[in-house]
C-alpha cells in the first residue's frame, strides 16, 4: 500500500484535527448556535473515534475554548509531522435558507460564493496582532488577497482532493444534509500546512433547522461518524506501516488550475484495459488535459492518462512485475519527477500496491 509524506518516519497515521475559531473568535453565530462550540465538540468526537485505532495518532490544535492564531495552527500541524490536516467549521449565509455541507481544498478560485466563504473564515486574522506583517499584507476583504495566497498552493492537492471527496461521500451516507460537493478556495489556515489538508463546512448555522442539527448531540455524533469514517477510509487505502518500500510523495501539478473541483462528489474513473496485475508510475496530476506525447513528459513513453473526479492523472509505463515497475519509477525520478509513485491495477481496477505484490 502507498505511504503519504512522513509515514515512514512516524509509522503512525497522524491526524491533525483543527476545531475552527475559539476563545474571543466566536465564528458564525445565528439562532443561538455558535460555530466555535460546534466545531470543538465535533472535533473532539472525531478524535475519540479515531483514537480507537492503534495505527492512528491524533493531534489537536485546540481541545478547549481558547483562541489559537491561524499561523500557530499551521505550526502545530507541521511540527507534529502530521499525515493529514482536517479543519472543521460551520457555514453561514445572509440567505438563511442556504443549507448543506461542503469540503474545501486549498487553491485558486474566482468563484464568488467560494471567495465569500474563504473571506468569512479568513476574517479571524484581524483579531491577531500585527497580522498584516505576519501574513504579508493580507487583506481579508480583498478577493485579490484571497486569490493571491492560493497561487503557490498546488502541493498535496491531489491527495487533498482524495480526502475531501471521501468526506463528502460519508456525509451523504451518515446525514440527510445536502451535499454541496468538493470546492477550492484560498484559506489562510491552510496556507502553510505541509501535508494534505481540507477545510470542512459541516452545515449552515444561519439555517435554523440545520443549525439545530449542528448544535445537537445527535447531529454532532452523525457528523463525527462521517468525518472519522472518511479519514479511516482514506487511511486504509493509503497507509500500511508494514510496507516501507513505497514512500508516496505528493504529485506535482504540471499545468495551472483555475476551478478544479466538481459541484458534485467526485466520481472515480480508475480503469484500464490490461488484464491481470499491472503496475504503473503516476508522474503528475492536473486539471488540464495534455497530449500524451513524450515531449510533454520529458521524453518518457508510453504515457497513459485517466480522468478522476476533476483531475487528469498521468502515468508512465505499464509493468506486470513490481521490480520492473521500481526501475521505471527510478527512471521517472531521474527525469525530474521526484514525487512520482507506483500504483497497481487488477483487471483494470485500481487496487492497493501491497495486495498486488501479494
Amino acid at each position: 500500500m502507498l505511504f503519504l509524506s512522513g509515514y515512514s518516519q512516524t509509522q503512525k497515521f497522524k491526524v491533525v484535527l483543527d476545531a475552527g475559531h475559539g476563545g474571543k473568535d466566536y465564528g458564525a453565530v445565528y439562532h443561538g448556535n455558535i460555530e466555535k462550540n460546534i466545531a470543538l465538540q465535533t472535533a473532539l468526537r472525531v478524535g475519540a473515534i479515531l483514537e480507537k485505532d492503534p495505527q492512528i495518532e491524533v493531534v489537536y490544535t485546540r481541545k478547549s475554548d481558547v483562541f489559537i492564531e491561524l499561523q500557530q495552527r499551521a505550526t502545530i500541524a507541521n511540527k507534529s509531522k502530521g499525515s493529514i490536516f482536517v479543519s472543521m467549521h460551520c457555514n453561514a449565509n445572509k440567505n438563511q435558507s442556504a443549507s448543506g455541507n461542503e469540503t474545501y481544498v486549498m487553491g485558486i478560485t474566482r468563484n464568488a460564493s467560494n471567495l465569500e466563504v474563504a473571506k468569512s473564515e479568513n476574517e479571524v486574522v484581524t483579531l491577531e496582532t500585527d497580522y498584516k506583517i505576519k501574513y504579508d499584507g493580507f487583506d481579508p476583504n480583498s478577493p485579490e488577497s484571497v486569490i493571491g495566497i492560493s497561487i503557490l498552493q498546488e502541493e498535496h492537492l491531489d491527495q487533498s482532493i482524495e480526502l475531501a471527496g471521501r468526506v463528502q461521500q460519508f456525509f451523504t451516507k451518515k446525514t440527510d444534509s445536502k451535499n454541496r460537493g468538493v470546492k477550492q478556495a484560498g484559506f489562510l489556515v491552510l496556507r502553510q500546512i505541509t501535508m494534505p489538508r481540507v477545510l470542512i463546512e459541516m452545515g449552515f448555522v444561519s439555517n435554523k433547522e440545520e443549525g439545530e442539527f449542528l448544535n445537537s448531540e445527535s447531529g454532532q455524533a452523525k457528523l463525527a461518524e462521517a468525518i472519522a469514517g472518511s479519514i479511516l477510509d482514506y487511511k486504509n487505502e493509503f497507509f500500511n506501516p508494514s510496507n516501507t518500500d513505497n514512500v508516496k510523495e505528493d504529485v506535482k501539478v504540471v499545468a495551472p488550475k483555475e476551478e478544479i473541483v466538481s459541484k458534485e462528489t467526485p466520481k472515480k474513473v480508475e480503469k484500464s484495459n490490461e488484464k491481470g496485475i499491472v503496475f504503473k508510475i503516476q508522474i503528475a496530476a492536473s486539471s488540464k488535459e495534455l497530449q500524451t506525447t513524450p515531449s510533454n513528459f520529458k521524453g518518457l513513453k508510453p504515457i497513459s492518462v485517466e480522468f478522476t473526479g476533476s483531475l487528469y492523472k498521468y502515468f508512465y509505463a505499464s509493468e506486470n512485475n513490481y521490480n520492473d515497475a521500481k526501475q521505471k519509477l527510478e527512471e521517472a525520478k531521474q527525469k525530474g519527477y521526484s514525487t512520482a509513485f507506483i500504483v497497481a491495477y487488477k483487471d483494470g481496477i485500481k487496487i492497493n500496491v501491497t495486495d498486488a505484490i501479494k
